[in-house]
């Protein structure tokens, strides 16, 4: 099945961890953009994750409403359909949803994952984040032990982010200082209050100084190895190994080291925005420069069908957008390791 089922995505995250490889997470806006991220996956030959943010399904809703709960099932839904000419497996999942969004996103969606279970059927998404990083502590974890409830009655995996990632995604900011660290008593904390995985499997995406966008050396300083120090003190604690499934967080414009590093420490997720968003628009760019006096109607001039054509940008963007897919496979080790 291209799209993950609940057993297979868990088969995923397990195989990944032991492996020390981890999934590209893709944010799609548009069919069109999902047809990028399942090629790059599938010349990859690599599994993947397709996730969509608030943001991006509102878009995805279209304009005259923006209801981003339509927005996201339409995607899914459209991704059972064309998922299945790769030959690949894909799990679903919803990116960063505030405090403020709960109502109008991962809750209802929540919801119709529950009634498509009650009928014996998969969940529609495998994958939903709940980012309380603006809130306290005390908070974020008594909203997520609601949600990992919810999640797990769906048969699906929660992400949680208990520490802020830096820069602005969705309208959702942090500034880039030193709360940009997660503690080991935070991940002590999160284990008492989520359990690990006896109350429903989750993802963490804990800080090591995370950033969202791109930024010039020297502005941010990733810590990858601090994961190992989460991991280890509860282990501690708590008696279990290698506790947590991580998530790396603002992982464009990261270096090879850092990647390398944050895999032997146990992220099995590393999420991509910015890069495959200028993957994408970057050869629409050069199409429209290369062709200008054909894209537009120049001094009354009627310009050229075949270059303004949506399908010919079109085509360059999705290519585009696809290698990068397939470069952060290979930096994240995933190249090759599709489920047969």
């Amino acid at each position: 099945m291209p799209i993950a089922t609940p057993e297979v995505y868990a088969e995923m995250l397990d195989r990944a961890k032991a492996g020390k490889f981890a999934y590209p997470a893709i944010n799609v806006t548009s069919s069109q953009t999902l047809h990028a991220a399942l090629r790059g996956f599938a010349e990859a030959e690599s599994d993947g994750i397709i996730q969509m943010s608030t943001g991006g399904a509102e878009f995805l809703g279209g304009q005259h409403k923006k209801d981003m709960v339509t927005g996201a099932v339409a995607l899914a839904e459209f991704a059972y359909i064309v998922a299945a000419k790769y030959d690949i497996t894909v799990a679903l999942h919803t990116d960063h949803c505030p405090k403020d969004k709960l109502d109008t996103y991962v809750r209802p969606l929540l919801d119709i994952s529950a009634e498509r279970v009650a009928r014996g059927e998969n969940p529609l998404f495998q994958s939903h984040m709940w980012d309380g990083s603006a809130e306290t502590l005390a908070d974020n974890l008594a909203i997520g032990q609601e949600l990992l409830a919810k999640a797990a009655a769906a048969k699906i995996i929660l992400e949680v982010e208990i520490t802020p990632t830096g820069g602005e995604e969705d309208g959702v900011s942090h500034e880039i200082n030193d709360s940009l660290y997660t503690t080991v008593d935070d991940a002590i904390r999160t284990a008492e209050a989520l359990g690990l995985g006896e109350k429903g499997r989750y993802l963490l995406a804990a800080s090591f100084g995370n950033v969202h966008g791109v930024y010039k050396p020297g502005n941010v300083v990733l810590r990858p190895e601090l994961l190992k120090e989460l991991s280890d003190g509860v282990a501690a604690k708590f008696g279990t190994a290698s506790p947590f499934d991580f998530v790396f967080h603002g992982g464009s414009g990261s270096s090879a080291e850092e990647i390398a590093t944050a895999l032997e420490n146990g992220v099995v997720k590393m999420n991509l925005d910015t890069d495959t968003q200028y993957a994408f628009t970057r050869p629409v760019v050069d199409h429209v420069f290369r062709n200008y006096d054909g894209v537009l109607k120049v001094d009354g001039e009627v310009g050229s069908k075949k270059t303004y054509d949506p399908r010919t940008w079109g085509k360059l963007a999705e290519a585009g957008m696809a290698q990068r897919v397939t470069e952060a496979c290979a930096a994240l080790r995933s190249t090759g390791t599709r489920i047969k």
